[in-house]
């Protein structure tokens, strides 16, 4: 594994051979719901523009870059680490497994997988679990590497879809807003209502709110 900071597209390009897949991960932060990332494979002859980070972008043009991605891309493949698993694991062992399974489930096997951030886990492939060998994390790799950027713009409306719908069975904790993330409302929500089954129980707030239940 190899970290990589203030590198190049083309520098990186150079370190790939045949397809290659960018994965990142949205939700390590939030108090509450899974951890999604996502792992795409872009047709290098179908390139997608205005890829980039997804905190960059507006709500709108993520969800039409999302079906863009989706036309266009040669593989996307979304995994998840639940709030038991985070609580088992914890937040960064978890995100890796989900990681992970987000390459597994590829409909093609990638030659390297490009991470963005300063680490990255092993990975395998499919139900046969070949082993990719070559990995790299890219530091603002999210800004950096289409395929990279199209994986944090996958995992984000995932996840923001995901926080809807949670939004829809539990309206008084504003999920929909605030995503999960430990804002003031989110905060006072925990204190008025308490704590649900996918919050995060060893996430400091939420376990000092269920200490105050015992």
């Amino acid at each position: 594994m190899a970290i990589f900071k203030g590198i190049t597209a083309e520098q990186i390009e150079a370190l790939t051979v045949d397809l290659y897949a960018g994965v990142d991960e949205v939700g390590r932060g939030p108090l509450v719901g899974n951890v999604v990332t996502a792992a795409v494979i872009l047709d290098p002859n179908n390139p997608i523009l205005g890829l980039n980070d997804s905190k960059k972008l507006s709500e709108k043009k993520r969800e039409a870059l999302f079906t863009e991605i989706y036309e266009k891309a040669l593989a996307v493949s979304i995994g998840h680490a639940t709030p038991d698993e985070i609580d088992e694991l914890n937040i960064l062992h978890a995100t890796m497994l989900a990681m992970q399974r987000a390459v597994a489930g590829l409909e093609l096997k990638p030659s390297s997988v490009l991470v963005d951030g300063n680490r990255t886990p092993k990975f395998h492939h499919g139900k046969a679990n070949d082993i990719i060998a070559a990995s790299h994390a890219i530091i603002k790799g999210d800004g950096l590497i289409a395929a990279i950027s199209a994986a944090s713009i996958i995992a984000k409306v995932i996840r923001d879809r995901e926080m809807d719908l949670l939004d829809m069975e539990h309206p008084q904790y504003g999920f929909a807003k605030h995503k999960g993330y430990p804002t003031k409302a989110h905060f006072e929500a925990l204190k008025v209502y308490g704590v649900l089954p996918e919050h995060r129980k060893s996430f400091r707030p939420v376990k000092e709110r269920l200490a105050q239940d015992s």
